[in-house]
Order: structure tokens, then sequence, then C-alpha cells
């Protein structure tokens, strides 16, 4: 396989428990290079779990985590298996940054600050450098403007996409997006949206949770229905919105129009 076919993201058979509570029960999934993969499915269905464990912000009890053709090492098995190397650990999340629901900015540093903090500190680049890349990553999505005003000085639609522009700046293999309109009010949603097509239009790699459906059919390569911890139907999203096979991804979608 070439490493232009070398998923960016891959997981194999996961099983994921809190206890005697079962969230994820072999599931397996690909993100491709410059494709979108949308997770769909109702809450509790274990979406942002699947996320998290991507990103090796969870642990998992069984099955592999791969990234770019490497498998993450743990160390023993079951309940109590951590990863074994943190050096790769922290390679694979410089690697793929993540974009909460909440926006999870520094409230005590300006826009500027909070975009260019983790390049310099974890990636150890030039500060001439980063600030450049910062201003433009604020451009890009819109609030250039805004560098130095803190977080509380934004709405929450301005606070996302300034989350955005910080994954950005890590210059990320891939974005992970943890539901990242669902704390927004429907027009602030719209501003969040924009930014997220033009970057699928980028051809970026992007896995995305989200409860909005006609964005997952927008910008997705591929979609993923989970219920109950499993993967109940997946396909283009052209199939999984135009002509769902079971009843169960038939029933969500119904609700959630009906929503």
């Amino acid at each position: 396989m070439s490493d232009t076919d070398t998923p960016v993201i891959e997981i194999r058979d996961l099983h994921k428990a809190y206890g005697q509570l079962e969230v994820l029960k072999g599931v397996s999934l690909a993100a491709r290079r410059g494709k979108v993969v949308s997770l769909i499915g109702s809450s509790g269905s274990g979406k942002s779990t699947l996320l998290r464990c991507c990103n090796l912000l969870e642990g998992s009890q069984q099955g592999d985590v791969i990234f770019k053709g490497e498998a993450v090492h743990w160390k023993g098995q079951g309940l109590g298996r951590p990863p074994a190397d943190r050096a790769q650990v922290i390679r694979i999340r410089t690697n793929l940054s993540m974009v909460f629901q909440q926006f999870n900015l520094w409230s005590h540093m300006t826009i500027l600050q909070n975009v260019m903090e983790a390049p310099l500190t974890v990636l150890k680049r030039d500060r001439a450098e980063v600030e450049a890349a910062a201003r433009a990553y604020l451009d890009k999505v819109g609030i250039g403007e805004k560098c130095d005003v803190y977080p509380a000085q934004l709405s929450g639609g301005q606070q996302q996409r300034a989350a955005i522009a910080r994954a950005l700046c890590m210059e990320p293999t891939a974005l992970l997006f943890d539901e990242p309109t669902s704390a927004l009010d429907p027009e602030l949603q719209l501003e969040v949206v924009k930014v997220i097509k033009a970057l699928a239009e980028e051809h970026r790699t992007m896995l995305l949770v989200t409860h909005d459906m006609r964005l997952a059919a927008d910008v997705s390569d591929h979609v993923i229905f989970l219920h109950l911890g499993r993967i109940e139907e997946e396909g283009p999203p052209d199939q999984v919105f135009g002509a769902p096979k079971t009843e169960r991804l038939q029933g969500f979608l119904s609700a959630t129009v009906a929503a």
C-alpha cells in the first residue's frame, strides 16, 4: 500500500468500556488523506468517545489505533492498557488537532495568543513565523480584526472560529471536530459551518462528529451511523441520507428532520 493509499487515521475492532458500560463494541473506520468522514447517531451512541480514542485522549481495552500506518503501542491488555510510548502519543496528538464542542480558549490570553500558544510551546516553532501564521489563519476564519481581544469579548461563533484557527496553526495532518456547532445559536452555527465547508473544499482530512445532518451531507465523502456502540450503517452521503437501508437509520433521520 502506497503512502497515498494509507489511511491517515485507521481504527480496527475498537472496544471501549467504562466499568460495565460498553460504549464501543468493535468499531472500525478509516479516514484517508483529503477525505471527510462524518460520524452521526443519537446521543450516547459512542461518536465522541470514538473521536477521542482516535486522538488518544481516551484509552480503550481492545483493538488498534493506527496513524499513517503506524500502530499505537500498548502496554498490557484489557482495562489497564495504557499507551506504551509517550513520545509516540505526543507525535500523533500534535498531528491530529481537535476542535471541541466547548471552545476551550484560555480566558486570560488574547485570541492571537491563544492561537500561537501550542505551536510555540509544543512544537517549539519560531515566534515570528508562528505569529504570521496565526494572523493568517484568523483572517482565514474571518476574525482577523479580533487578534487583540479576549475570548469573553467574542460571540460563541467567533470563539469557535478562533478555536478552528488554533487547530489549523498546528499545521495538523488531520482535523477532528466534536460537535463544533451544537453549543451555538442557529445564526452563529452558520458562521462555523461556512468555515468547515471551506476547509472541506481544500481537501483537508477531517473526522467530524455532528448532529447537523445537512453539514454532514454537504461536506462528507463517507458517513458512519453509530448505534449503541456499533456501526449500524455507512457509505457515501447520498446513500446514507438518500437511501438508508436499516430501520434504525431511517428512524434516526426521520426524527432528526422532525426535530
